[in-house]
Parts: C-alpha cells; structure tokens; sequence
C-alpha cells in the first residue's frame, strides 16, 4: 500500500508539474501580447516566431503548405506554434520538478528566442520590439518557480503539524497559486488583445472614409461575351470575397490611410518623392481589368483571380521623380517594393515603363482596397507574377540593379524575373466527376497576361486535338473562358487542354514544378461516363 501510494502521489505531483509548465507557458503569452500594445502588436511572440518561421521555411514546404492548407497555411502555422510551445511547456514542467531553476532558465531561453526573432525581422523598429518576449518570458519562469515551490515544499503553520502536506508539498497553496495566476493571465491576455485591437480602429476608419473618385481614364464595359453560361465556370470578375490570397504576413496589417506614406528613391533618381494616400487620390487615376496569378499556383490550380483595379499609374511616377528604363540610358533595372510588413519585391524597371498598366492601385471591383489585399495601396503589374510584381501594403519604392539586391523570393532560390507563363484549365466536369453520356459542355479558362490568348484546344484521351469555343476576349491582361460541346460515350476518359497565346506559342507539355518561375504542363481531368 506505500508504494503505490508513493507512486499515485509522485505521478500526481509531475502532472501538476506539467500543468505548473503549461501556466507559465500561457501566462508568458499573455504578458506578452499585454506590453506588445505599448510596443506594437506584430512585435508578439506568436506573430514575431510565425514569421520567422515564415521567412526560413524552404520553397518546397511552402508550396507543400499551399498545395495541402490554402489559404489556411498561416492558421495551420499558428497553431502549429501554438502546440509546439504548449509541448514545450507540460516539458519545461516536468524538467522544472527536479531542477527547479533549470526549468525557469528554459523559459527564459525561449523567450530569448521570441525577442531575437522580433528584432530581426524585416519591418522591426529596433530592440524594443524584443520586450514583450523577454517581459513575458520573466513573468513565466516567475510563476513557475513559485508553482514548483509549492510542490516541493509543505505548507507549514507556526505550531502546529504539517497541513495538507500529502506526499510532502503544498496542496492548497499550490491550487490558489495556480488559480491565481490563470485568472491574472487571461486578464492580462483579454486587455492586450483589446488594446491590440484598438490601434487597427485608425485603420479601419480610414478605409470606411476613403471615397474613390471617377477614374480619368476608366475601364472599358467587359464584352457581353466574356463570360459564357456554363455551369461550373468561375465567373469573369472574382468577387473580393472569393479572390485568392497568397502571401508571408502571419497577420494581415492593417495600416492608417491618414498616416500612410510612400517613398520613391534610389538610383537614378534625381530627386526624391512622397505621397500620401490622398495625394494619389488627387491624381488622374486609371482603371484596368487585369488578371492576376500567384507563382504557386499548380497546373489547375485555384491561385489566379480577375478584378477591375483602380489606381495611379506607376511609370508617371517614376518619371516624376527622373526615373528612366534601362533602354534608355537608366541607372536602374530593378524596383525593390517594400511593404510595411517588411516584405520585399523585385520587378524589372523595363516592364514598368514599357507602356502596360502598372499601377499603384487603390481600389479593387469598385471599392477602396480591402485590408488582405493591401489596403491602402498596393502595386500590380500585368504579365508578371505576384512575387515579382503584386506588392501589398506597399510602403517605399527604390530603384536599383539586379545585381545589386536580391528581393526576398529570390534570395529563396526563385527567379529574379517571372513572366506568367501561358496556362489553361478545366473547370467542368471535375476531378473524378462522373457525367452522363452525351453532350458533355467541357469548360474553363486560359491566361497569357500581357499576350492574350489566341486559341485553346481539347483533347479526350489520345485522340486529336480540337478546337475549343473562345469567349470575346476583353484584353490581353485578362483570362479568357473557353468551352468544348464533348459528345460523351460510357467508359473512363481522360480530358486535356492546351492554349496558344497571342504571339502563337503553344502552352508546353513540360511538367515542371512551380519553383524557380512557376509551374508549366497540360490540364487533364479523369472522369467516368455513366
């Protein structure tokens, strides 16, 4: 009977222990997030390691992220922290039952690891950015010295025997301590969430004021013919709501419009500019449907969207301010966009002032930008992918060479420069779908940004290639829908397209993965006929 209660008593006290971890663990957190409202909020621990974490995540398991998660990769992320660091902590617990003060170094250790990752991160403001990891850190391996303290030690009272004193430690005053501390960390956590939230308010009142005026130079009326009465077939303008987001900010920024600023500077620039969001407004602005697609988007792939944006044009701009492209004698060959998350972009000077609609832009399907899509200003470049081109919450423009900076991607082993390359995909009928036989109405849509698209064909198993129906085209800046009326007989298919763009190069069979310039190969869909 004395061993096992020895026994019962000891796993008693290291499943405290572990909980003793757990507390000091939240309670870390939670201080934490409490003095990153008087720093600033990216300055978090979970934020400050999530991105971290971001920026020496290999290209592979990025696309692996986006490939299995979406757009949920950054929540998958979060949590992934938020149980590792609760694994860490029940550790540190246990460790702390034996080697008390071992067990609060560890805390201490990784809040060293949450300050280092705060301040070097590419939009840190300096060293203060470390104090809510290492404050949160003081007060975790705090709390749990005092924990541990109280199973280790009896509570004793002046006189008269031990009390609550089972197994040698301090049950009560182990259950206060513990309960003190919760309440007092989700309190302190509640406040630091609540003043978070309160400095995005500016932001969020910006965006409510901001008016868009009528464009100088509008959009013209998508043709009639643009969008085909298929079911199945994603619609001509993606709506906001639906439009894909690819990007490395843990938490979408959410930035003051009054207080924004951007910076045009570098090599040959004779003389510097500023702008605020409102002198941009005050310019003659253009609205332009344009298409855009993410470098990680596979063969098939959901990463590509239409919009009609609404900005300021980039190359007046850079002329403004003496810019000239590399073909006409100019100092610069790259334009580094940097974004307020730090976030850095290479796109080549040529293709910005080679007369495309490169713009900042400042709306998006009729309204100012919303925060996951750059509010308030973010620039877009037709033809290029997003990694080169599309930088959201842009904050400085400097010029430089490409032999001189390499941009965040690039330094990542993709390519310096990324022309989207021509795709098409099958919409309808789905993966594995299981149509009956007849007419069939196969259908998708085909891209060549900056080139059109000047025909799409389909392919039913090995049989030859024909020749799709082409919805009236709007631009060569936009994806164009095709349809295919397949007579369709029982038995397994295999469904594959192909596009031409508009200086006739056929899309390439060549399957390659979306590292270093994006993925290349036909489309095909499996489907059973019934």
């Amino acid at each position: 009977m004395t061993t096992v209660r020895i026994t019962r008593t000891a796993l008693t006290r290291g499943t405290l222990a572990a909980l003793s971890g757990l507390l000091a663990g939240f309670a870390a957190l939670t201080v934490a997030e409490l003095v990153s409202a008087a720093v600033r909020p990216e300055a978090s621990p979970v934020t400050a390691v999530g991105g971290a974490a971001i920026d020496r995540t290999p290209a592979g398991v990025k696309d692996f992220a986006i490939r299995n998660f979406g757009e949920n990769d950054k929540l998958v992320l979060q949590l992934g922290i938020v149980v590792t660091l609760a694994l860490f902590a029940l550790a540190v617990g246990v460790l702390a039952l034996r080697h008390r003060r071992t067990g609060s170094a560890a805390v201490l250790a990784f809040g060293v690891v949450g300050a280092a990752s705060a301040v070097t991160r590419p939009d840190s403001t300096g060293i203060v950015d470390g104090l809510p990891s290492l404050v949160g850190a003081v007060a975790g391996a705090v709390l749990l010295y005092v924990l541990i303290g109280r199973l280790t030690r009896p509570r004793r009272v002046p006189g008269e025997e031990e009390q609550e004193s089972e197994g040698g430690w301090d049950r009560r005053g182990f259950l206060v301590a513990a309960t003190a501390a919760a309440a007092a960390s989700t309190v302190a956590g509640a406040v630091g969430r609540t003043l978070n939230g309160r400095s995005a308010q500016d932001a969020v009142a910006s965006r409510e004021a901001a008016r868009l005026p009528a464009p100088a130079s509008p959009a013209k009326p998508i043709p009639a013919g643009a969008q085909l009465r298929v079911p199945g077939l994603p619609p001509f303008t993606t709506p906001n709501s639906k439009f894909y987001r690819v990007d490395t900010a843990l938490v979408v920024p959410k930035v003051d419009a009054d207080s924004w600023r951007l910076r045009i500077h570098g090599k040959g620039v004779r003389r510097d500019l500023e702008f605020t969001y409102q002198d941009l407004l005050d310019r003659p602005l253009i609205e332009r449907e344009i298409t855009l697609c993410c470098v990680s988007n596979e063969v098939g792939g959901p990463y590509i969207g239409h919009a009609r944006w609404i900005g300021v044009r980039l190359a007046d701009l850079l002329k403004e301010a003496g810019v000239k492209p590399p073909s006409r004698g100019g100092k610069a060959d790259q334009i580094i966009a940097r974004s307020v998350d730090g976030m850095t972009l290479g796109t080549p000077v040529e293709d910005v002032m080679d007369g495309r609609d490169a713009m900042l832009a400042v709306g998006m399907n009729g309204e100012p930008l919303p925060f996951v899509h750059g509010f308030p200003v973010r620039m877009l470049v037709p033809g290029l992918y997003g990694y080169v081109s599309a930088c959201k919450w842009i904050e400085d423009i400097e010029l430089t060479t490409f032999d001189d900076y390499d941009a965040y991607w690039v330094k990542r082993k993709w390519a310096r420069k990324a022309p989207i390359k021509t795709q098409s995909r099958i919409d309808t009928p789905k993966p594995f779908g299981r149509p009956e036989a007849g007419t069939v109405m196969v259908a998708g849509v085909a891209w060549a940004q900056h080139r059109g698209i000047e025909k799409v064909e389909i392919r039913v198993d090995d049989g030859p290639w024909r020749p799709a129906q082409l919805a009236e085209q709007d631009t060569v800046d936009t994806w164009r829908q095709w349809s295919y009326p397949w007579k369709a007989t029982p038995g397994g298919h295999t469904l594959t397209v192909r596009a031409t763009d508009g200086t006739g190069e056929v899309q390439t069979e060549k399957r390659t993965k979306t590292v270093p310039d994006g993925a290349s190969g036909w489309h095909s869909v499996v489907v059973t006929v019934d």
